[in-house]
């Protein structure tokens, strides 16, 4: 059997907020509890941790020794580059240069902790870089500016042996975001032309801008091998619901998976949800398990015989397939 790496983000496993109710329905879990919970869920080996809601220099020691003594590993870290007030007009691609040195200190940060937990991977996702009404924003300074930050924090991370994965979302928390989607994250990586630099997919946030993902793949390998790392989730394609993975678009994530395997990724498979009224335990690890069970249909089933199914290029073929495989 294929060894795979899944993973989880850990506050996904608490209480969740909302933009109605701010305090969550649920109660808050202590984070200790969490990582008790993701360390038995089967298969589970790695944590993505948010800096400043999981981790900042005073609790990086504390956080080694919880990770060690579960077993897991730290998968990626995402710099807060999105829910302080001060990134409220922009971080990277503020038009304020202090809050931009701020934003590359604070990913630079990151990195280093990443190094402290033995980790390699930060998957930085700008949210608040972008603009929200016509006639408001300089684009070309601002995407500027933001490759400049994104360059800096790209130097350092090289130096600490330290990839970059660029996360992207079409909107919100702004109406229009600089990465966007996966194309223009890619032009960005390769405009960077740093080996360390490379890009994220959230599921969610490619669905929302009408992707399909095992294209996106391909695009990303076609272009430089660029997947450096995937988030897990899924949503009817109008919001970034970040619900259940596989409870939507089983066809899709059967065919994205095998783009992934196809191409060669070896990185982790993370689920990225937000359970505001599940049992946050619950959807997670439904997630993982459907993750796993599409692996194992895919060994199962073999590239060979996906890759002569894809040559027939028979949508009645591929519905005789989707009927007879993922749902018999």
């Amino acid at each position: 059997m294929k060894t795979r790496k899944y993973s989880i983000i850990l506050g996904n496993l608490g209480n969740t907020c909302d933009r109605f109710l701010s305090s969550g329905y649920k109660e808050p879990l202590d984070k200790m509890k969490m990582i008790e919970q993701a360390a038995s869920i089967e298969g589970v080996t790695g944590i993505e941790l948010v800096g400043s809601w999981d981790i900042d220099d005073k609790t990086v020691g504390a956080m080694k020794s919880a990770l060690k003594a579960h077993g897991l590993a730290c998968s990626s870290i995402i710099p807060d580059l999105f829910a302080q007030k001060r990134w409220g007009r922009g971080a990277l691609a503020s038009a304020d240069a202090k809050i931009r040195r701020q934003a590359v200190a604070e990913v630079n940060r990151m990195s280093d902790i990443a190094v402290e937990l033995g980790g390699d991977l930060i998957n930085l996702w700008p949210g608040q870089d972008g603009y929200d009404y016509p006639l408001a924003a300089d684009y070309l300074q601002e995407r500027k500016w933001l490759l400049d930050s994104l360059a800096e924090c790209a130097v350092h991370a090289r130096k600490r042996r330290v990839r970059i994965a660029l996360e992207f979302k079409m909107k919100e928390p702004r109406t229009h975001s600089y990465l966007a989607r996966t194309a223009d994250t890619l032009l960005v990586a390769n405009h960077l032309g740093m080996e360390n630099v490379g890009v994220c997919i959230d599921t969610g946030h490619a669905f929302l801008a009408y992707e399909n993902v095992g294209e996106s793949v391909a695009l990303l390998k076609l272009f430089g091998n660029k997947l450096f790392h995937m988030h897990f989730n899924d949503n009817f394609g109008s919001w970034d619901d970040d619900m259940i993975v596989g409870s939507i678009r089983l066809p899709e994530y059967f065919e994205m998976l095998y783009w992934m395997e196809k191409t060669g990724y070896k990185g982790w498979f993370s689920m990225d949800q937000y359970p505001y009224r599940e049992d946050g335990y619950g959807a997670i690890r439904a997630s993982v398990l459907f993750v796993q069970k599409m692996h194992a249909l895919l060994d199962k089933v073999g590239l060979d015989s996906i890759e002569a199914l894809l040559r027939r290029r028979d949508p009645v073929a591929t519905a005789d397939f989707i009927r007879t495989t993922l749902i018999a």
